[in-house]
């Protein structure tokens, strides 16, 4: 399986970075968030690199750009939770900074791939 395309691709391995530091922050989430803004904010993230790989296993371009489109709307959906956990106290500006710069450079990737299927 590690033959896959997508593995390859930087924005993936940037996506997957990304999951990775977001799972990391919300380990500090109060408890009773474990249902709720925890978990939303995980599954929203791990739909990012999870949507990039399917996406790109698809054959057709217009399948590709549609999960493409998935995985910005995801990435949309982890950042205003992003924002949301800041307003609540829950992390702090310096890690929401951190994990918005990330979210914009996955973004960004996401953008120009997408474009450059079109």
């Amino acid at each position: 399986m590690s033959d896959r395309p997508h593995k390859k691709l930087k924005l993936w391995q940037m996506a997957m970075d990304l999951v990775v530091k977001v799972y990391t922050l919300t380990k500090s989430f109060p408890r009773d968030e474990e249902f709720g803004l925890k978990a939303q904010l995980r599954r929203a993230i791990v739909s990012v690199p999870s949507d990039i790989a399917e996406g790109l296993t698809r054959s057709s371009k217009k399948d590709k750009l549609h999960f493409l489109n998935i995985a910005q709307a995801s990435l949309s959906e982890a950042d205003a939770q992003l924002e949301i956990s800041l307003r609540l106290g829950y992390v702090d500006q310096i890690q929401y900074d951190e994990i918005e710069r990330d979210m914009s450079e996955v973004q960004k990737y996401l953008s120009g791939l997408s474009r450059s299927l079109r």
